[in-house]
């Protein structure tokens, strides 16, 4: 948590900080463990949002109607969707679109943008990137610097490899898109719509269109190799 996110908490008394949940409550908003849960006062929540223990809405956050937002969830400058579901999430300073499935344990960096039915699944982190309608983005998987179509699939384990050590750029990701796991993107590096990429491939040229990319080596076998070198301590 940031020092000044820290310090909000301690702005407001204990007793100003449950008159804000009460008036949130009284307008129709669901705060089940009201002593575990903090919204700012400048933080907006619609009438059918849910928040569940220990969630932390900060500075201009929006909420609207039939979101949950918890457990376990911190949003800060955050906009987010009607009926959208946050579980175990961070966002900062983004743009969350309306029925998006995001968490557990997702991060959500400034600059950040989803479009509506995202889905976001477990150990996902999305960094000043666009994410189109419908797009999956199910698990340990890492989105930086990238512009993302409609109704893309990734794989688990995929990453956008967005910094060389001096320079961040950007990939572009076309609609439809399907990408295998463990699949690297070397930005800047652009798929076009409906293109595949073979799990386990380090993607360094553009793909074209409706194309399968394929970057990575044969697999050999070296039979007998481990009686010749003996590596493990019990063979």
């Amino acid at each position: 948590m940031k020092k000044e996110q820290l310090a909000a908490l301690f702005t407001l008394s204990a007793d100003e900080r449950r008159a804000i949940i009460d008036a949130h409550i009284a307008a129709g908003v669901a705060v089940p463990f009201p002593d575990t849960v903090f919204i700012g006062k400048d933080v907006a929540v619609a009438p059918g949002a849910v928040i569940l223990a220990n969630s932390m809405l900060f500075g201009s956050t929006r909420v609207d109607e039939g979101c949950v937002i918890g457990p376990n969830t911190m949003l800060f400058d955050t906009a987010v969707g009607s009926g959208t579901v946050l579980n175990n999430v961070e966002a900062e300073q983004a743009e969350i679109g309306k029925k998006c499935d995001i968490g557990p344990f997702v991060h959500i960096r400034p600059g950040s943008k989803l479009g509506d039915e995202v889905h976001l699944g477990n150990f996902v982190e999305v960094k000043n990137s666009t994410i189109d309608r419908g797009t999956k983005v199910s698990h340990l998987t890492y989105v930086g610097d990238s512009d993302v179509g409609k109704n893309c699939n990734f794989g688990c384990g995929t990453v956008t490899v967005n910094y060389n050590g001096k320079t961040k750029a950007r990939c572009t990701i076309g609609e439809h898109c399907f990408l295998g796991c463990n699949t690297n993107l070397i930005a800047p590096v652009t798929l076009g719509d409906f293109s595949y990429t073979a799990a386990g491939s380090t993607i360094t040229d553009d793909v074209p269109a409706d194309a399968l990319a394929v970057a990575r080596a044969r697999q050999v076998n070296k039979e007998g190799w481990v009686l010749r070198k003996k590596p493990y301590k019990d063979r």
